[in-house]
């Protein structure tokens, strides 16, 4: 993802910059933190704009929107002369400023190409909610979320083994026994931490030990998504969107993971909750996956929004909600949640990938977790939590749709045989 955004990036810089780049996504997935080290490496010279910091920042917008006006405050209050040619504007937290977001449609069609990036954690919600309108097709906006496996193999110095695993991946070869064994310690390892960059620095900086992280910054992370649901929230009430984040633990411990709205609480139904629920995917805290009762593509056009799997941004937080313990994930035991883990785990990369997500249902006699369009069709993808891969589900689904193959996500080593694709549970992140 990083890698992605990084190169999006440089090509915006190399074509002029036609339109101003708006990157989306979760607070605390890094946004701030890439776009500053882009900025501080292809420019000559930043200013940076941050909306939540200084509210006194919203004054360059007031009036007029014209760039040369908004310019010419700027350069006044920053004491300076902004040459469009080796300065970058970098608005941070762009959502607490309506005006500044309108802008962008002035900067975009302006004569003069000012280099303007920004950047917002609740920029999901705002947009459907803006007071005034949103500059569409005037923002190259890109979406960024918590790192993926691969990036955590980056970040722990693990290049080589990455490389090895899309190599092994696109050849169907299986690793020697004791590199799948490492390979699955560093996949629980990310299980337990999940992707949010300041929980993966700390394991980094605590020597690679998982019991010597601070639990205090999933714990700030959650609390400050808390905060959010309160001062963003609006006119849904933000309690409601709290119990809807909460259940979803709950929702993923089941059997049949599809949402129930009575574990939300006993009363609950989609007329008093689908807001909240719609809240949580907007602000990028929750991944939707509806039902698709007929999967010929385009996906879409089957799509049942009744019925659905909701599930969270990263793993690592939900393995915090749920109060689990690195040795839970350790011990090779089925518990209450490894599924969910495991689901959420593949969900959030595919969603990291740009996929959509949709599951299969035939009654009660199957169920395929992931449907992926592909160039060759859409193929069904089963997850298991361990290398015990006896399911009929799969069978149901082959026999009934004759798919281009199939792939099987588990703790068993890469293969190919039956049609099927066998993918271990570190190399989700090579399935495109």
């Amino acid at each position: 993802m990083r890698r992605k955004i990084e190169h999006t990036l440089l090509q915006w810089k190399e074509k002029g910059n036609s339109l101003p780049l708006m990157l989306i996504g979760a607070r605390q997935t890094g946004k701030t933190f890439i776009i500053n080290e882009f900025c501080n490496d292809n420019y000559a010279h930043k200013i940076e704009i941050n909306f939540l910091q200084n509210d006194v920042f919203k004054s360059f917008f007031d009036g007029s929107l014209s760039p040369q006006d908004i310019i010419e405050n700027i350069e006044l209050f920053f004491h300076t002369t902004i040459n469009p040619e080796n300065t970058v504007i970098f608005l941070d937290e762009i959502q607490e400023c309506e005006k500044a977001i309108a802008s962008l449609k002035f900067f975009a069609e302006s004569k003069i190409r000012y280099n303007i990036i920004s950047a917002g954690s609740l920029l999901g919600v705002k947009i459907n909610r803006m007071r005034v309108a949103f500059p569409v097709g005037k923002v190259q906006i890109e979406y960024m979320y918590p790192l993926d496996f691969e990036e955590f193999l980056w970040a722990v110095d693990e290049k080589t083994l990455s490389n090895k695993i899309h190599r092994n991946f696109a050849e169907n070869k299986a690793f020697i026994q004791v590199i799948h064994e490492k390979a699955l310690t560093l996949y629980k390892n990310f299980l337990f931490l999940g992707g949010m960059p300041a929980v993966v620095s700390n394991y980094v900086d605590n020597g690679k030990e998982v019991t010597a992280i601070s639990e205090k910054i999933k714990d700030d992370i959650i609390t400050g998504y808390m905060a959010d649901m309160a001062k963003y929230a609006e006119n849904i009430n933000s309690l409601k969107i709290l119990k809807v984040y909460h259940s979803v633990k709950e929702q993923l411990a089941q059997e049949q993971k599809k949402f129930r709205y009575k574990l939300v609480e006993e009363k609950a139904n989609k007329q008093k909750y689908e807001t909240a629920i719609e809240w949580l995917i907007q602000a990028g805290l929750a991944l939707f996956c509806p039902l698709v009762s007929n999967p010929v593509r385009p996906l879409k056009s089957d799509e049942n929004d009744k019925k659905f799997k909701l599930y969270l941004s990263d793993v690592g937080l939900l393995v915090h909600l749920a109060g689990i313990k690195r040795f839970d994930i350790f011990q090779n035991k089925d518990f209450k949640y490894i599924g969910a883990l495991t689901e959420n785990f593949v969900a959030q990369t595919f969603v990291s990938k740009n996929e959509k997500l949709y599951y299969w249902v035939s009654g009660n006699e199957a169920e395929m977790d992931f449907l992926l369009s592909q160039e060759t069709g859409i193929v069904p993808c089963e997850v298991k939590a361990a290398d015990n891969v006896k399911s009929k589900s799969l069978s149901v689904y082959v026999s009934k749709y004759k798919p281009p193959y199939s792939i099987r996500i588990s703790a068993k080593n890469f293969g190919f045989e039956n049609g099927i694709k066998f993918v271990p549970l570190y190399a989700v992140h090579c399935i495109e």
